[in-house]
């Protein structure tokens, strides 16, 4: 058994046998003439049982300047209904205050928890291959370029490219997607997902601090750091909250009884309970516990979701945001070139073939998707030339062909039919003969419209911005219904536009994936990057990572944070105001020692328990 496991056994075994000494003890004082003194010996021995730990930390807290510590309330409540002879009532303090430390502390370890099962995905060991031979090294001693071997049921430990074996990939616990990845030589393999079928080989692309895991685990561990302003209101509140309380309760056992009759002693021990009970009462653990629990829970629950959120505070900012401006390619549509269509199809393979051998050994995006569309392509002997602007041509032996825009079929003389499609266009010439024309363009994601359709059904206005020319732009925002879009825009264009929509009461979020959208997601109210294929510097820059660069995570994003305020909201308003009722009773005599500590205990364990319900954040 570990010690957090004997720690938590002997809690819960403390609390049942405190329970029925106190319910044995209770008797015997309510229903025989056993001595006072008799009495008050057996309670003090089961008080200092439950409570002596209690009594020991508010000393120390005494010691150490913590004047208002929660547990220095409770001593002080508890040994004061001694000093009035309730004994029951005192001893009682202490064992509910211990039943709600026992829910409190389940509590948290469910939260810690929930972040924990993410450091399972820390590799604790890399299998790299150095000078023909396996090494097992930690992963922080991986040089880049160097070639790991992950084998089946293994994590991989660091980002690269699979150089070797076919495999299928478990990326749950970075992306919450859990549909396998299959991978094959030339496939990106992110580390922290687990290997499922084959053995594979990976050369490393970046060392262990810069990889997905290492990022993703430091993320996540420093995301309490931010706080939310529910959870600074509430170290404020507590500040001043309970010296202004504990003087009042001071006030409230000493004032009257000095006015009424100060040389009675049955009047100073009515007021001084009346005091001590405004004190159970006053202890503000259910806020102070219960606030940060909620975002920590939902930290935890988005996490597994595969939505990472760097702080409390975002949650707050996401409620409001009713504004989400995105980025078009790599966040709307899939960031890659495709082959859509090829006019006329009946001759797809000829003009495919023909634009494969006169783009062959081009690196532009559009030249890669007519090479990967057509296959294997024989242009050995072509001599390949550039036409700047306008395209590329090919000759050999007298076979000449082209490729490019209207510009480079009109230079060479060739009659073609233009193309009226809002996507990029080659047209493909052979021999001074028109073969047709190839369509590429970048695909929409499948989920891109169902997600803005969900976040215009909750009231959020969308807009799409983006480099592309105005008529690839309006087919994309009309395919996904965005409410507005802007095209044709520069880095610094996307910035002035967001900042047209910041300074308000709501809310603005970016959406971005590249380089260029860095500035814009720092500007931004809250900048919202695309994980998986996002580049470094817009995760960096970003306050929430999609790690599974879906949009479907977005309004999943917004829901979470819509419950975790929902959540705060409610802890506080119930909190202080059962507080508030009680204290008002207390004062006038009409609560009891019994009541209080349900105000003080039984407040915070009901507080903490909703809080506990964002743990399942991701199933939202």
């Amino acid at each position: 058994m570990s010690g957090k496991e004997s720690k938590i056994s002997f809690g819960l075994i403390r609390v049942i046998a405190s329970a029925v000494l106190f319910a044995a003890f209770f008797a015997i004082y309510r229903f025989t003439d056993l001595n006072r003194y008799v009495n008050l010996a057996l309670f003090v021995a089961l008080y200092l049982f439950i409570g002596g730990d209690v009594a020991l930390k508010a000393v120390k807290g005494l010691v150490r300047g913590r004047v208002m510590d929660e547990n220095l309330l409770m001593f002080i409540a508890s040994a004061g209904a001694f000093v009035v002879g309730e004994y029951p009532e005192a001893v009682a303090v202490m064992l509910f205050y211990q039943v709600g430390e026992l829910f409190q502390g389940y509590a948290v370890r469910k939260s810690r928890a929930s972040i924990a099962s993410l450091m399972d995905i820390r590799p604790d060991t890399a299998t790299v291959l150095r000078e023909g031979k396996e090494i097992v090294v930690s992963p922080e001693e991986v040089k880049t370029g160097e070639i790991i071997v992950v084998r089946p049921g293994e994590r991989i430990p660091l980002d690269g490219t699979v150089t070797e074996g076919v495999s299928s990939l478990n990326t749950s616990a970075l992306t919450g997607e859990s549909l396998p990845v299959n991978v094959s030589e030339g496939s990106a393999a992110i580390s922290g997902s687990v290997n499922l079928s084959g053995l594979i080989k990976i050369r490393c692309e970046k060392e262990y601090g810069e990889s997905t895991v290492a990022r993703i685990l430091d993320l996540v561990e420093n995301a309490s750091a931010k706080k939310a302003k529910a959870e600074n209101f509430i170290s404020r509140f507590s500040a001043v909250y309970t010296p202004v309380v504990v003087l009042a309760a001071l006030i409230l056992g000493v004032l009257p009884p000095l006015i009424i009759a100060y040389n009675d002693w049955s009047v100073w021990s009515k007021w001084i309970y009346r005091a001590l009970t405004f004190l159970v009462v006053s202890c503000p653990c259910a806020l102070v516990l219960s606030v940060p629990l909620s975002f920590f829970g939902a930290i935890g629950g988005s996490a597994k979701a595969g939505i990472l959120i760097k702080g409390g505070n975002y949650f707050e900012i996401l409620d409001k945001t009713d504004t989400i401006i995105f980025d078009k390619t790599g966040t709307i549509t899939e960031g890659s070139f495709t082959v859509k269509n090829v006019v006329p199809e009946n001759m797809r393979d000829e003009i495919l073939a023909a634009a494969a051998i006169a783009e062959k050994n081009s690196l532009h995006p559009v030249a890669k998707s007519v090479v990967a569309a057509a296959g294997e392509a024989d242009c050995d002997g072509y001599a390949i030339s550039e036409k700047a602007g306008m395209g590329v041509v090919a000759e050999k032996e007298g076979d000449f062909i082209a490729a490019g825009n209207e510009k480079l079929m009109r230079s060479l003389g060739v009659e073609f039919v233009s193309g009226h499609e809002s996507d990029t266009v080659v047209y493909v010439a052979r021999n001074g003969k028109y073969l047709g024309r190839i369509v590429i363009g970048d695909t929409v994601k499948k989920d891109s419209a169902a997600a803005i359709a969900e976040l215009k059904a909750n009231g959020v206005h969308t807009v799409m911005l983006t480099g592309d020319n105005k008529a690839t732009a309006e087919s994309v925002a009309r395919e996904v219904g965005v409410d507005e879009f802007r095209a044709e825009l520069m880095p610094q264009d996307k910035v002035s536009i967001t900042e047209k929509y910041l300074g308000r009461k709501n809310k603005t979020a970016f959406v971005g994936d590249g380089i260029n959208d860095a500035p814009v997601l720092m500007r931004a109210d809250v900048g919202v990057a695309m994980g998986g294929i996002g580049s470094d510097s817009a995760i960096e820059a970003a306050d929430v990572v999609l790690m599974h660069d879906s949009l479907s995570a977005l309004p999943k994003a917004k829901r979470i944070a819509k419950k975790t305020m929902r959540i705060v909201k409610e802890n506080i308003i119930f909190s202080l105001g059962v507080k508030a009722a009680v204290l008002v009773l207390s004062a006038v005599g009409l609560a009891g020692m019994w009541l209080a500590v349900f105000a003080d205990v039984g407040v915070a364990v009901l507080a903490v328990l909703n809080s506990m319900r964002m743990l399942g954040a991701h199933k939202l």
